[in-house]
């Protein structure tokens, strides 16, 4: 794929909340408007593919759930039975429509009229590009990769389902979240001023961690810890904070020319957490010199927030998955406060909105481009900690560093592996600066 420069980006950048309508021509896509049910399969059944299918299901839509698709067996037949359990005659997944192993996505993907893509991000634009090759619509979950080579993959992807009218709704499910949507659309309109700084959080206690077994292989095993390798995970700065980063974008309407930062493991040090950090913080430098300041961290026992607030020349956001929303003057004074009550589930709304859209034959998201553009955010902010550079946007995406190993199979290796005690090499600012970029 040809590089893709930063004023391409911009050209395209999503600036209506959800994503940008495009039109309401008829599809191209296997499901046919008026039919009475829609098919959908789920690819990675882990727990955010069985919450996505969840939400899915709650979305009051006509669809039900025709084939399942995972690595593992045992994480399949969990997600049938949760399924199962609570919706019964929606799941209607026979046992040979349970397809398990690393090309299981293709069969389960054939089968269906959406997809929904859940496994761990490495994994997305591949078979993000199985489901668009197949005519089908999409619903994939955030971060839409982990390296640069990656974000080239779903944007020539992307392009791809635009030409055949495939609607691609990602995960970053602010985009559908009614304060957000609100608050935002008066801040382009123009209620607070020119956004000049910004302030981005996601600071918790971090996630699950899964201990090795005797039984396996090295890859089986940093697929079961998939979190803690980056080939896998791209880093909680890719995988989770993703969705205040993105915030950040949409508020700007644009992306960083330049981003440095700092990172380190401070506290998750044992050989069960892979290569990757707990902590980071970074300057995302806009084209106009304005600046948001990002921080992600995995600490435990300490103060934690996950928000977004930003300043500009009339005044000031507060923003909130909470359902808070707040804009002021700078006086002090309340120009918009968001009532959340009655607001809809946006987890669940962006489900509903990409399923009415396709009932009624209408191709209205593409969701994808602005999904790889904050994934590029992030994956960029992570290059800045791990060699302590500024790292400009053109730059990085000249980038041809994959991280994932070349074959995938069970008793391949992947490229990162661990010495005799069992640690996994971590990146040093300053040194081995070009394993990054």
């Amino acid at each position: 794929m040809e590089n893709l420069e930063r004023r391409d980006f911009i050209k395209t950048s999503a600036v209506v909340a959800g994503g940008a309508v495009l039109s309401s021509r008829p599809l191209s896509g296997a499901y046919a408007a008026g039919s009475d049910v829609i098919k959908v399969a789920l690819v990675g059944c882990g727990g955010r593919g069985t919450g996505a299918t969840f939400d899915a299901l709650s979305s009051g839509m006509n669809i039900k759930v025709v084939a399942l698709a995972d690595a593992f067996k045992d994480n399949l037949e969990s997600t049938y039975k949760t399924l199962k359990e609570k919706w019964q005659d929606k799941i209607d997944v026979s046992d040979n429509h349970k397809f398990v192993g690393f090309d299981a996505y293709k069969d389960a993907i054939q089968l269906a009229d959406v997809v929904i893509l859940a496994t761990p991000p490495g994994f997305r634009p591949m078979h993000f590009e199985e489901a668009i090759r197949q005519g089908k619509h999409v619903f994939m979950e955030k971060p839409v990769a982990v390296d640069i080579p990656g974000v080239q993959q779903v944007l020539r992807v992307a392009a791809e389902a635009k030409r055949k009218k495939l609607n691609v709704v990602v995960g970053l499910q602010r985009r559908y979240q009614t304060n957000y949507r609100e608050a935002i659309k008066r801040i382009h309109e123009g209620a607070i001023g020119d956004v000049t700084s910004g302030q981005v959080y996601w600071n918790s206690g971090g996630v699950w961690v899964r201990p090795r077994k005797p039984e396996q292989t090295e890859m089986e095993y940093q697929m079961r810890n998939w979190y803690y390798f980056n080939w896998l995970c791209g880093d909680h700065i890719v995988e989770q904070h993703v969705h205040n980063i993105d915030i950040a974008n949409w508020v700007k309407g644009a992306y960083p020319v330049s981003i440095q930062g700092t990172g380190s493991r401070a506290h998750r040090t044992g050989k069960e957490y892979g290569e990757i950090y707990d902590n980071f913080a970074l300057e995302l430098t806009y084209a106009d010199n304005s600046v948001v300041y990002s921080q992600c961290r995995h600490f435990e026992g300490i103060h934690n927030r996950v928000d977004e607030q930003f300043q500009a020349t009339k005044g000031r956001a507060y923003l909130s998955a909470g359902g808070q929303a707040v804009l002021y003057d700078w006086k002090g004074k309340e120009i918009y406060r968001h009532d959340a009550k009655g607001n809809p589930n946006p987890y669940q709304q962006e489900h509903k909105e990409l399923f009415t859209a396709i009932s009624k034959g209408e191709y209205k998201f593409d969701n994808a481009e602005y999904g790889a553009y904050s994934t590029l955010t992030g994956i960029i902010g992570r290059i800045a900690c791990y060699t302590g550079k500024v790292i400009k946007w053109d730059e990085a995406l000249k980038s041809t560093i994959k991280l994932g190993p070349d074959v995938l199979a069970w008793d391949a290796k992947p490229k990162l592996l661990p010495d005799a005690e069992g640690f996994y090499p971590v990146a040093m600012p300053g040194q081995n600066t070009n394993l990054y970029i």
